[in-house]
């Protein structure tokens, strides 16, 4: 039998479990670099297993069909909107899920926060200038007394909303599903989406992308935000309409933004945001730490084990 281990960035999926306990006649290879579209097929037709990290290589119907070979699909973390999951169930592929750290959220909150606070102080213009011999070429701004507006007051979301209030800061929420009784249990202030987008001089995004949640951040809320806000996305890149924040963010319609996520990953070398000097980006590092990706890797070596004792576990197909 042979496993693929897919999207391997920092390759450690090898070492963070013990795949030999899956037996001597078991062959794992590991795929470090991102495999493009045109390659998948020839690359994974092979193979019987294929561990795929939750939403980097997208599995179309069109992929599965291709796929004769496959038998068991496991993706890290217990949802996957870029697996096809009916058509797994039509070929017979068992979809698992491979959970990770308890943890993971608050290393998103942690990098939801570096980009605030990168962006209230200038961190990588003033980091690039130094290297370049430069000295103090903008002002700092203090993060105490302004507001911070998050949409989302789930876990993510009220993890955040509580460090801006040890900054002092004052907090607003908005979710289509948020109510004032909640946002007031959670010790922050309900707001109306208008309101919150208008008064806010940061804002934090934490929802789950959905039809509903699609474009969410779209050029209506953009153009309500003021001049001097910043937009920080952690979460889909799906919630924001990309191309009115591009324009947002060349035209200084707001501040700045601080990007993990994007609507094609990994961000080509050649994408116009790479190119402004008021985004901060980072690849798509809200859920990558040592500890989430060993519980997720050796959550899928117990998924291999389920299932080829016949007795899969955490099916997502079912």
């Amino acid at each position: 039998m042979s496993i693929a281990l897919l999207d391997d960035y920092h390759g450690v999926a090898e070492r963070y479990a013990d795949w030999t306990t899956l037996g001597p006649q078991v062959r794992v290879q590991a795929f470090r670099d991102y495999l493009p579209e045109s390659d998948r097929v020839a690359a994974l037709q092979s193979f019987d297993v294929i561990v795929a990290m939750r939403e980097r290589t997208p599995f179309p119907a069109t992929l599965i069909e291709s796929l004769p070979k496959l038998r068991l699909l496991v993706t890290t973390g217990m949802r996957n909107l870029a697996i096809d999951l009916d058509a797994c169930t039509r070929r017979g592929i068992v979809v698992c899920g491979a959970p990770g750290s308890p943890d993971a959220n608050t290393a998103t909150s942690e990098l939801a926060w570096t980009h605030i606070l990168a962006l209230f102080k200038n961190l990588t213009i003033e980091d690039a200038n130094m290297r370049r011999g430069l000295w103090q070429t903008g002002m700092p701004r203090p993060i105490a007394g302004k507001r911070l507006g998050v949409v989302g007051l789930g876990k993510l979301g009220t993890a955040v909303a509580q460090v801006g209030k040890a900054f002092g800061m004052s907090v607003q929420a908005w979710s289509p599903n948020l109510t004032p009784e909640r946002a007031e249990q959670a010790g922050v202030e309900y707001a109306s989406k208008q309101t919150l987008f208008a008064e806010a001089d940061v804002i934090s995004l934490h929802l789950i992308l959905s039809d509903r949640t699609r474009h969410v951040v779209d050029a209506a809320a953009l153009s309500a935000m003021k001049p001097s806000a910043f937009l920080v996305n952690t979460s889909r890149a799906g919630l924001v309409d990309q191309e009115a924040l591009l324009d947002a963010l060349r035209k200084g319609r707001i501040a700045g933004a601080g990007l993990d996520v994007f609507e094609e990953e990994p961000l080509p070398p050649t994408d116009a945001l790479r190119a402004l000097d008021n985004v901060v980006l980072t690849p798509h590092l809200g859920y990558v730490s040592p500890e989430n990706f060993t519980a997720f890797y050796r959550s899928a070596v117990e998924s291999v084990q389920g299932w080829m004792a016949g007795k899969p576990v955490r099916v997502l197909n079912a």
